[in-house]
């Protein structure tokens, strides 16, 4: 069997050692780390230039900050992955850059292994990286919509396109429930929830999962604060 070709990873970080730190991290397990970044202006740059498949993007970076630096970097190559960097696990950005396109968020104290897994695993877009801590962060931030992201496609406008068990996949992808969840949880085969995941994002409009989530939210199939 050919083995997955390594995800192509461009760093951005205004500081220098942790640009250090991911690189090293990710180079030692196989990651081709094509380039970094210092700010928004480069990373948009370099992007555009290197075609890496995964961004690893700060949030709060001078000259150019990194949500808008995400949503210039995913309007160039919506093939791209974004996963946003920060401190805290309840950043009032994060929400915002999940609704414009980004895949996810990590926060900077990773894990190496968890790390790796990350990048690798976003690429398929089968995967919400830290569901229950993305969930709260929905849940707090769904209503308030702090930087005005919307999904791409407008997907969250119209869910009539979908079928009722598509509406209840859904509905528990916007509570964070992984496949192997979800196919326990509807007594399916993981074969079949992918499957029904795949025709929801094709419906939609959306990218991964990071953006079902969001429409869950957006259109009520899930309350924001009760995870209902």
């Amino acid at each position: 069997m050919t083995p997955e070709p390594s995800p192509r990873v461009l760093i951005v970080d205004d500081q220098a050692l942790i640009r250090a730190g991911f690189r090293l991290i990710l180079t030692t397990r196989g990651i081709d780390v094509v380039g970094e970044a210092a700010d928004g202006v480069e990373a948009v740059t370099a992007a555009r230039e290197l075609r890496p498949d995964v961004v690893l993007m700060d949030i709060r970076m001078p000259n150019m900050d990194g949500l808008e630096a995400a949503r210039r970097v995913l309007a160039q190559d919506p093939d791209c992955r974004v996963l946003m960097l920060t401190t805290f696990d309840l950043d009032r950005y994060v929400y915002a850059a999940l609704a414009l396109g980004a895949s996810g968020f990590l926060l900077k104290d990773v894990t190496p292994e968890h790390l790796t897994n990350a990048v690798r695993l976003v690429t398929t877009g089968d995967a919400l990286l830290a569901p229950s801590i993305t969930r709260r962060l929905v849940e707090r931030f769904a209503t308030q919509d702090p930087a005005g992201g919307t999904p791409s496609k407008d997907a969250h406008a119209d869910l009539a396109s979908l079928t009722t068990r598509e509406l209840e996949v859904l509905t528990l992808v916007g509570r964070g429930l992984s496949n192997a969840e979800l196919a326990e949880a509807l007594t399916l085969s993981e074969t079949t929830v992918k499957t029904h995941v795949a025709r929801i994002f094709t419906k939609l409009g959306l990218r991964d999962r990071a953006q079902a989530v969001v429409v869950a939210y957006e259109t009520g199939l899930v309350s924001a604060g009760t995870g209902n």
